[in-house]
């Protein structure tokens, strides 16, 4: 039996509903996306094999090879209350543009006395900001590190509770895990400026905080 010929010519394809899919994503992302800013300080840990993951719910605390110390919450309503806490517990005055511009701040390592003009920075700016010479973490005379840990801590398990208990009352299930402490140090921080910040958590009683390392090939492996 004889094939029946072709009517001629190459076959084509429609890409045009293909092309308006891609465009109609692009956009989407686009418009949804949230740019996380730059964090002010570069911090290379110690490396070991733990697997251990740190929660996206913690409050952590960076220490550069300098020593000084950087103070970040992850959950954003926890970092504006914290930040009116120690607003009121220092007789700083801020605006509700430079609280609610505060709570997408990844870290911050300055004096509160700086804070609005750090706040108020671009970018850029912040990334040369002076003085920075870190969170002040002297225990007598100056310890707003250890201050920033106990609102900061406070306010993130006070809205971990609050969603846990909305779940419950609701029937629904509650995944979050709880707010976890964290302490970042540089493999080239000395250790007594590492013992100096463990100790604002301990005078705390804060005795459980993750040390965060970057993972290294496991040799048994």
């Amino acid at each position: 039996m004889s094939k029946k010929g072709s009517s001629g010519g190459a076959p084509s394809l429609d890409m045009t509903p293909m092309v308006d899919l891609a465009f109609l994503l692009v956009t989407f992302f686009m418009l949804t996306a949230s740019f996380r800013m730059a964090e002010p300080v570069v911090v290379d840990p110690p490396s070991s094999i733990g697997t251990v993951t740190l929660p996206d719910n913690h409050i952590m605390v960076s220490i550069d090879p300098e020593g000084r110390a950087f103070f970040g919450i992850s959950n954003a309503a926890a970092k504006m209350n914290a930040l009116q806490k120690m607003a009121d517990k220092y007789k700083i005055s801020f605006t509700p543009e430079q609280i609610k511009k505060f709570s997408g701040l990844p870290s911050f390592g300055v004096d509160i006395k700086d804070l609005p003009r750090y706040i108020d920075a671009s970018e850029d700016e912040r990334m040369k900001f002076q003085p920075q010479k870190g969170v002040p973490n002297d225990t007598l005379n100056n310890p707003q590190l250890k201050d920033w840990i106990s609102a900061g801590g406070a306010e993130a398990v006070k809205i971990y509770n609050e969603a846990k208990n909305k779940a419950e009352e609701s029937n629904q299930e509650f995944k979050a895990e709880k707010p976890r402490y964290a302490i970042k140090c540089d493999s080239k921080t000395k250790y007594i400026l590492v013992k100096d910040v463990v100790k604002a958590f301990t005078d705390l009683k804060i005795y459980q905080f993750n040390l965060i390392t970057s993972l290294e090939a496991n040799p048994n492996e």
